[in-house]
């Protein structure tokens, strides 16, 4: 599997690109910059693996996640996938709390809409999508062999924002509870924000699950 993260923003928002060895099929997940800069970064790491882009896949509607999506998809002409919950987000200034990011941007529309249970298929690689709530109503996980993206759902010692509307502090700890430290120890967790972590070490040092 070929996986690169790029940190970009005030909000230090971590945009991955997945990609398929074999097939050279890859996805870019969370394009939260709004800069010729930062998606250039992006553009070439992708074109100097030789990837063809078959998706972009927000894992939330924020535009500190969505803002690159419309210059993703000009280069790339690769399709834009969220869950139904959040879509709304994407062509909604004030839903996408740009000006709260000090992002102006707002998306293309998406393409296809996500639910529990779907297969996003890039060459071999399979993940999994698992609606994982609080954050925003629609926030989403992607579940991969021994991998997760858990957006801004869980991060390294901390969890996401529940003070935004649509967001719930109940249910991010439920989605947590249910979907996430189900998961075995040794899964690696690459975060919407800040360092890479396990499930493991969020089980024994998280101060939220320690609650």
């Amino acid at each position: 599997m070929i996986l690169k993260m790029f940190t970009f923003g005030m909000y230090l928002t971590n945009c991955y690109v997945v990609g398929c060895e074999e097939t050279k099929e890859a996805i870019v997940i969370d394009p939260g910059f709004d800069r010729d800069r930062e998606a250039k970064e992006v553009l070439d790491f992708i074109e100097q693996n030789d990837l063809h882009v078959k998706y972009i896949v927000n894992t939330h509607g924020h535009a500190d996640h969505t803002a690159g999506n419309g210059i993703i998809k000009k280069a790339t002409g690769a399709l834009i996938l969220i869950h139904e919950d959040d879509a709304i987000m994407l062509t909604t200034v004030a839903k996408t709390l740009s000006m709260v990011f000090g992002l102006r941007v707002t998306s293309p529309p998406a393409d296809r809409t996500l639910h529990e249970g779907n297969v996003i298929q890039v060459g071999r690689i399979n993940l999994v999508v698992l609606h994982t709530p609080g954050h925003s109503r629609g926030g989403i996980s992607l579940l991969g062999e021994n991998f997760v993206f858990p957006g801004d759902t869980l991060f390294a010692g901390s969890i996401g924002r529940t003070d935004f509307p649509g967001a719930s502090f109940e249910e991010i700890m439920q989605s947590i509870k249910t979907k996430l430290v189900t998961l075995p120890d040794h899964f690696k967790v690459y975060p919407g924000h800040g360092p890479v972590t396990t499930i493991g070490e969020e089980k024994k040092h998280n101060p939220f699950l320690q609650m």
